[in-house]
């Protein structure tokens, strides 16, 4: 069994990454928009700072824009790039565990944990995501530096390659980005200071200085000092001690249920901590696992949508927490035994994951009319007082390439059949200005998007644009420069979309249709269509 458990890990990991390309279709996600319009962007040959501005690094969308070059900048081929992602992630994952050893059978389950928890939930793009992805293969380079004989020549290049990829990782977001590199200072600050060898943390610096001028340099002559958000005017910074706090103290159970368990343990199970401070292979586990911990507590305040952005801890504490019992219990975990109850307890664990997949097809559906006679847990609420969704009976597909295999609302697919068939699209170079989620549109119709330095990437205001970029919006509504707009209201969220602008289009242009935005909840949010007064 032990021999077969390694190959076991990599069918695992990349059966699970391809599981979301079996679904037939896809319900359009909150904020995928974006995903589409930076990877489109580029696919188009845009340059980011140049061509459009956003707040922080490009890397999120390069691997998108790579998979709209090999299939087509369709809203599938997201989907196909998440795949890669996921792949790339459980093998750095595997990379790391197998770097401290960790017995095969521990290390399958906590693989099986990672893909399960992490992974599988994660069939769309998304940049919360993509940044840790980045800081897990950092620190697989890291951990097989931190373990590979000094003399051989490869173990700097694993130290130069972890610097880079921490770089990636901060261009991809800077709250999660700055957590993995202080990760990977602390684990170096120790084992510099175990090995007595002082230049491991300056190559590591000047391995992500290299990286940082090469992505960075040619870019500071388009505004990128005004763009990329290093807590500077007009960028406010997300970093609240008060919020840090009142969320850990008033939530975040598993991961203070952790913090308690392995620091309960290391208490009760140490006899010499001087011993335990110079087995490496021990510390660095420790100070990785704690460290992680302490990433996604900052990163569940700094990152809040959505909600699991900062569930990978679970594999982190999962494995650190076996493998530390692991020398007090008398388990065989590669006996078949252990391996089927330590797999049956997880999917357990997290069976909110798949069961949705698997429920119409093992529970049959209750068969019990809905009635004032008849009350249950199914029919006592003859209506939700908050629901305001369109039913998911009622989400339907729409034949546009760019849009295949996704489900819309019934009434946004009727919304844009109308747009589709409106004069001002079939206009030769007509001006459309798209402040919605439906940004694949900039395809179908198609139309050329707006190019600049001082053009954002997207339009939500104080994040990925600001008053200079209203104002210029305004302006050019108010002298009636735009053929068509398409404005996304959303009266629940601050300024997704500037409710300024909103205010002029009002003002100065016709609002001739409306229809249901492509969110949840969906009936409180609209995609408004705008042309000129006649």
């Amino acid at each position: 069994m032990k021999k077969w458990l390694p190959l076991a890990e990599l069918v695992l990991i990349v059966c699970l990454a391809l599981f979301p390309l079996a679904g037939a279709v896809f319900p359009y996600r909150l904020n995928i928009f974006l995903s589409y319009e930076g990877a489109y962007r580029l696919y188009l040959g845009e340059v980011p700072y140049k061509d459009f501005g956003l707040p922080m690094g490009f890397m999120y969308w390069v691997i998108p824009a790579l998979f709209f070059k090999l299939f087509g900048p369709y809203m599938i081929s997201l989907v196909k790039a998440q795949v890669f992602i996921n792949i790339v992630s459980g093998l750095a994952f595997r990379s790391i565990l197998k770097s401290f050893g960790v017995r095969p059978g521990i290390r399958f389950l906590s693989v099986l944990l990672f893909c399960i928890s992490y992974s599988f939930l994660n069939y769309w793009p998304w940049y919360n995501h993509t940044v840790i992805v980045y800081e897990l293969v950092a620190l697989a380079f890291l951990t097989r530096f931190f373990f590979t004989p000094p003399e051989q020549k490869k173990r700097t290049i694993y130290l130069c390659l972890s610097g880079a990829f921490v770089f990636l990782s901060f261009f991809t977001k800077q709250d999660a980005g700055a957590m993995g590199f202080l990760v990977c200072v602390a684990l170096l600050a120790y084992n510099s200071f175990r090995e007595r060898k002082w230049l491991q943390l300056p190559l590591f610096l000047a391995s992500m200085a290299v990286t940082a001028a090469i992505f960075v340099v040619p870019f500071l002559k388009y505004g990128f000092g005004y763009w990329f958000n290093y807590g500077q005017p007009p960028h406010t910074s997300r970093f609240s001690l008060a919020d840090f706090t009142g969320e850990f103290f008033n939530s975040s159970q598993w991961l203070k249920f952790y913090f308690f368990l392995i620091l309960f343990l290391l208490v009760a199970t140490t006899k010499n901590f001087r011993a335990l401070l110079a087995d490496k292979r021990r510390m660095i586990f420790i100070l990785l696992t704690l460290g992680m911990l302490t990433e996604a507590t900052i990163f569940q305040v700094t990152s809040y949508i959505p909600p699991d952005n900062n569930i990978f801890f679970h594999s982190f504490a999962f494995a650190f927490l076996l493998v530390w019992l692991a020398d007090f219990l008398p388990v065989n975990w590669e006996a078949p035994p252990a391996l089927l109850a330590g797999m049956a307890g997880i999917m357990l664990w997290w069976s909110s994951v798949y069961w949705k997949y698997l429920e119409k097809y093992i529970v049959k559906p209750s068969t019990v009319q809905t009635s004032s006679d008849v009350v249950t847990k199914n029919t006592y609420l003859i209506f939700k007082p908050d629901s305001s969704d369109v039913p998911m009976s009622e989400w339907r597909t729409i034949p546009l390439p760019a849009f295949r295999k996704m489900l819309l609302p019934g009434p946004t697919v009727d919304g844009i059949n109308r747009i589709m068939q409106m004069n001002e699209v079939k206009k030769r170079d007509a001006k459309v200005l798209n402040m919605t989620e439906l940004t694949p549109l900039a395809r179908e119709i198609p139309f050329t998007l707006e190019r600049g330095s001082y053009y954002p990437l997207w339009y939500h205001k104080g994040v990925g644009m600001f008053q200079k970029q209203t104002d210029m919006f305004c302006n050019r509504i108010k002298n009636n420069y735009y053929d068509l707009v398409l404005f996304e209201y959303i009266p629940y969220l601050n300024n997704f979309y500037p409710f300024q602008v909103r205010d002029t289009l009002l003002q100065y242009y016709q609002r001739i249709d409306t229809f249901t935005a492509p969110r949840k909840p969906s009936l409180q949010a609209w995609v408004e269509v705008y042309v000129r007064k006649k």
